[in-house]
């Protein structure tokens, strides 16, 4: 999603407009004062649409506040949110049994014909995750309390990807700016939004899971680093996420700054275009892994903040295998060049987006100079995210390196979205690969899925389809004031339990 391009000055009057507000750091009594919890998140929501903007970090991690999926990840594992049970009566069938007694924000009761106005209106808009209900040949309300899925064979994955779709009440969800303040049955209801400024959140007295300790919630827009620490040392911000790695000691060892690091479904990747000479040889395509040094590499740049990658996809999430990384052997990598025909090396292109990820122009220069060392040429090509959209979209690269994260916490998400021959990503096409990933996806005993997923990360990694150099950790800095802040896997917190004391 293209993002405005801010200059610093807006985050100096950013800081202006939330000090000519009361500030965060005035006291709010557990017992009767408002609690007021501001985030100043790395990223800002353009939208609230969560069906057209499905992928969308900045976005779900708003639209969570608000409205509220059947099921979510907790722990690596499923469990209830609108629906409190579920069962296969037979392979091609789920049925989801709904929560009683919950409503919109507005007082409206929640019913099975909201999920499945949410999901019709999801497939309508043909956004990025409605390949994972491709199988899918009915979504219907059984009952008030019941939805029924039909699918034209087995879907293991159906759980996992309704993480991600999210309700809305069936007789509004439709209208016409129904997403500028949208209605859910979340813990907050929306107050004020404005794409890109500012999001203003009010506890929803009527949340069926009981109503939120925070009595208003803001996320605050302030576009550059420097300005979201200076807000959160001032007291103007209370949570702040996606710290860059250089920027973490300012906060580490802070007077009232609680600094924390968790696990993440997010990883780098390289991809080879494997439409392209010479990445269209396994052989090169393995040289060029085994001319880095990743360790050395990922140590340096992100310290505590990654590790070496184990999988085609980030450790943690469900069905991820546990592969053996590609050592250090420029040696072999020579080798594996000469016997592909590359004995004096070649010359290529590496593509990245701007403010791609975390030290992303670090991690590529130091591959670049890894590289060279085996006689490979690579040309640095950073782009405007808009202009590297089009460009990875045509597959006009010859590498592309970015970060990605598994949005559902499930490996199908990012395995078969990605790898499958139909999937057209980087030029990569292994039939066997398919079908695993595909009976994985058709497997409803998710027992079985790792072992498939384990056999079909282990042919990516040793047809080297692209590089892993790094799963990357989360990390979060909140004031000692913020009590219960949770920063999930999925990068995305979830602000209900959260609550402030005094300042």
């Amino acid at each position: 999603m293209l993002r405005k391009r801010i200059v610093a000055a807006v985050a100096v009057a950013a800081l202006a407009a939330l000090s000519a507000c009361s500030p965060a750091s005035e006291p709010s009594a557990d017992g009767g004062g408002e609690q007021i919890l501001r985030y100043a998140p790395a990223m800002f929501p353009v939208s609230l649409d969560t069906h057209k903007f499905a992928g969308e970090e900045a976005v779900q991690t708003a639209i969570q506040q608000i409205m509220e999926p059947l099921v979510r990840v907790e722990d690596g594992k499923i469990v209830p949110v609108l629906a409190t049970s579920w069962e296969n009566p037979d392979p091609d069938t789920w049925v989801f049994k709904l929560r009683s007694g919950v409503k919109f924000s507005d007082g409206t009761p929640f019913t099975a014909k909201d999920v499945v106005a949410s999901y019709e209106r999801h497939k309508k808009l043909d956004g990025p995750l409605v390949p994972l209900y491709e199988t899918v040949t009915s979504f219907a309300a059984t009952d008030e309390q019941t939805v029924t899925v039909k699918t034209s064979k087995p879907l293991g994955t159906l759980l996992s990807s309704l993480t991600l779709l999210f309700i809305g009440p069936a007789d509004k969800i439709n209208t016409d700016g129904f997403f500028n303040k949208p209605i859910g049955t979340g813990p907050f209801s929306v107050t004020a939004f404005q794409p890109d400024e500012k999001l203003e959140l009010a506890a929803n007295p009527t949340y069926w899971d009981g109503v939120p300790k925070l009595s208003k919630l803001e996320f605050v827009n302030i576009p550059e680093v420097a300005g979201r620490i200076t807000a959160l040392e001032n007291g103007e911000a209370d949570v702040l996420t996606q710290i860059p790695p250089d920027q973490v000691g300012s906060l580490k060892g802070s007077d009232g700054i609680s600094y924390e690091t968790t696990p993440s479904w997010t990883y780098y990747f390289d991809w080879f275009n494997s439409n392209r000479k010479p990445f269209n040889d396994k052989r090169v395509r393995q040289a060029m892994w085994y001319g880095l040094n990743l360790e050395g590499t990922v140590k340096d740049l992100f310290g505590d903040l990654a590790s070496v990658a184990q999988a085609p996809l980030a450790q943690g999430v469900i069905g991820a295998p546990k592969l053996a990384p590609y050592k250090y052997d420029p040696a072999k990598a020579k080798q594996l060049l000469a016997e592909a025909g590359y004995p004096n090396g070649f010359s290529t292109s590496m593509q990245w987006p701007l403010e791609g990820g975390p030290n992303i122009r670090a991690l590529a220069q130091a591959m670049i100079s890894d590289w060279a060392k085996i006689g490979v040429t690579v040309k640095p090509l950073e782009k405007e995210r808009a202009q590297w959209l089009e460009d990875f979209g045509k597959l006009n690269w010859d590498m592309n390196l970015q970060t990605n994260v598994t949005g559902t916490g499930d490996a199908d998400y990012t395995l078969a979205r990605l790898y499958v021959c139909s999937a057209k990503r980087n030029g990569y096409c292994n039939p066997a690969v398919d079908k695993l990933l595909l009976d994985a996806r058709s497997s409803v005993d998710q027992a079985e899925r790792p072992k498939l997923y384990e056999q079909a990360g282990q042919m990516l990694w040793t047809d080297a389809v692209g590089i892993f150099p790094a799963d990357l950790a989360s990390n979060s800095a909140h004031r000692s004031r913020v009590q219960n802040f949770v920063m999930p896997p999925s990068g995305r917190p979830l602000f209900t339990k959260v609550s402030v004391s005094g300042s």
